[in-house]
């Protein structure tokens, strides 16, 4: 007979890791399905982590292995494998993975989620070295410097004022003539002497050497391209929640967030969602650990009465 798991967790950053460590710590008969070899989700690309309370100025790599060796500490059960499809069999729920088929009563997902990228040179190279797609998390670095913050809806805006706190300048860069944001939000950053907007402009490239230097932006009306330079740039052009396998299985909103709420239970019995990849108001480490272990706790009491 195949073994039947009481929990799979779908993804190992800090919502998959922290159910991990609370199913161990329940004896659930649990697995974690990773599709990287390494743990951590979008954390280990961040350079310094300093808002995990007790754990200050710790490299997101770092953190990630901690979360890890937790886990594992604790004999938690890890396979690299990524998921294809889930079958729903009455209480039983099959996963299938290019490695194997696995059997189980619940499943949380924890898959997180992706900020949309530019797509210009020098992204990639500079992530985590000027290149930022959270100025709660990394904004604390670029006191007394330069900034850019690129996008134009309530996220750009909400960037743009909190790092001016900080920050000697703020150059915020968006492609249309008007902020999507809030009107109160857009007040707000108005009223910021240290922010000025450019208008029509997008980034063509990102510059620097151990670190951002500089950006090469274009201005879509007239064509005209220029250097600017800055310490740090952060991109706030939409999040993707990475959702698609479950599309059409779970209840979603417009956005493709898995619909559900603190105890993480989403339309199907014995299937919950923690992290980034459900409908949540703040997207952070903390919140992604807090989670994991309310959808372990919500587990539990399903697993009680079948």
């Amino acid at each position: 007979m195949d073994k039947i798991y009481d929990l799979v967790i779908i993804g190992s950053g800090p919502a998959g890791l922290a159910a991990a460590i609370y199913a161990q710590r329940a004896r659930l008969d649990t697995l974690v399905l990773e599709k990287s070899y390494v743990s951590g989700g979008q954390v280990i690309n961040t350079y310094e982590v300093d808002n995990y309370p007790g754990i200050s100025g710790v490299s997101g790599m770092d953190l990630s292995m901690k979360f890890h060796e937790h886990a594992k500490n604790l004999e938690a059960e890890f396979m690299t494998a990524e998921v294809k499809d889930i079958i729903i069999e009455e209480t039983l729920k099959k996963i299938k993975t290019d490695k194997a088929e696995i059997l189980t009563r619940t499943v949380i997902i924890a898959t997180g989620a992706r900020h949309r990228k530019l797509g210009v040179p020098g992204e990639e190279e500079f992530a985590g070295m000027g290149v930022s797609y959270c100025a709660t998390c990394d904004g604390a670095f670029f006191k007394n410097k330069t900034v850019a913050v690129v996008g134009g809806g309530d996220v750009a805006v909400e960037d743009a004022i909190f790092l001016a706190r900080g920050s000697k300048k703020v150059y915020v860069l968006h492609r249309r003539e008007e902020f999507r944001a809030a009107k109160s939000l857009q007040e707000k950053l108005f009223a910021q002497d240290n922010i000025e907007v450019l208008w029509n402009t997008v980034v063509n490239e990102i510059r620097g050497e151990d670190n951002v230097k500089s950006i090469s932006i274009e201005n879509k009306k007239d064509g005209s391209r220029s250097e600017l330079q800055v310490d740090g740039v952060f991109i706030a052009v939409g999040i993707l929640p990475n959702s698609e396998l479950f599309k059409g299985m779970l209840d979603m909103d417009p956005q493709g967030y898995i619909i559900a709420g603190e105890d993480c239970e989403t339309s199907v019995k014995g299937i919950y969602a923690a992290g980034d990849v459900r409908t949540k108001m703040l997207r952070q480490i903390v919140t992604a650990a807090s989670d994991g272990a309310n959808a372990v706790t919500s587990a539990q009491n399903y697993l009680m009465f079948l």
